[in-house]
């Protein structure tokens, strides 16, 4: 029999309205969809019901399957029998998505695979609050990070990156906000810094929660943001009032 094909597809950051016109097409012709719960049902809801759904979404600790090997046997099971299968993630599968690593299995597996760039939530999430990552006059650099622990043999210096770019996006940084913050200003920076957290950015429920490294710690609490959530750290926040204007 011979092999099927692989496809590392980023479902961009939630609007629908963001999807590749690529992206679109791959997914409609797809007879196997394996998707994360950062997949809006807006999307999955557009797909043709002839194609294979299997969600294997992952919430910190727990997990919808055992583990990313556990997708990855599903991937090249799927493949091996011949099947199109769409690896669809949120976002874009190589930022902080672990696609690099799902290709990897599958270049070792001998399974053919293409990889289809979405928008990310890392940039688009801030625009849709009216945040401009970088600015003439607040910001010329940028670092988007993992605000995950999970990564042992790279974690983030938090101390060194505090002073060292402009604007700091951290995605998947909720659980660790605290010590993220406390480790920015043992760095050296400002601790009225301006922050943001954007929650489901992009979606109709997006929030957006304004206030400083000292501060949003305890406004998180307050106002019990939950993921998912991109936070923005820089004086490009302060452009939020005025530039808002999605919800509005």
């Amino acid at each position: 029999m011979k092999k099927g094909k692989v496809y590392l597809v980023g479902a961009g950051p939630g609007d629908p309205g963001l999807l590749t016109r690529k992206a679109w097409d791959i997914l409609t012709r797809a007879d196997v969809i394996v998707y994360d719960r950062l997949v809006t049902r807006q999307i999955l809801q557009k797909l043709p019901k002839r194609i294979k759904r299997v969600y294997v979404g992952k919430r910190s600790a727990t997990h919808s399957i055992p583990g990313q090997d556990g997708i990855h046997r599903i991937l090249v099971s799927n493949a091996e029998a011949g099947k199109f299968v769409v690896r669809l993630k949120g976002g874009d599968p190589f930022l902080l998505g672990r696609g690099g690593e799902e290709a990897q299995r599958l270049r070792k597996a001998g399974i053919s695979f293409e990889v289809v760039p979405g928008i990310t939530s890392a940039l688009a999430v801030p625009a849709y609050a009216g945040i401009p990552v970088t600015h003439r006059e607040y910001a010329s650099s940028v670092a988007i990070v993992t605000g995950h622990k999970a990564s042992k043999k790279k974690p983030v210096n938090w101390q060194r990156l505090a002073t060292s770019v402009d604007t700091i996006v951290v995605l998947m940084g909720i659980e660790n906000l605290p010590s993220i913050l406390e480790s920015l200003i043992e760095g050296g920076r400002d601790e009225e810094t301006p922050v943001a957290i954007v929650e489901r950015g992009t979606t109709r429920r997006q929030r957006v929660t304004v206030g400083t490294i000292r501060t949003m710690a305890s406004q998180a609490v307050e106002r019990q943001i939950t993921p998912p959530a991109v936070i923005i750290i820089g004086d490009v926040v302060r452009l939020e009032k005025e530039l808002s204007w999605f919800n509005t």
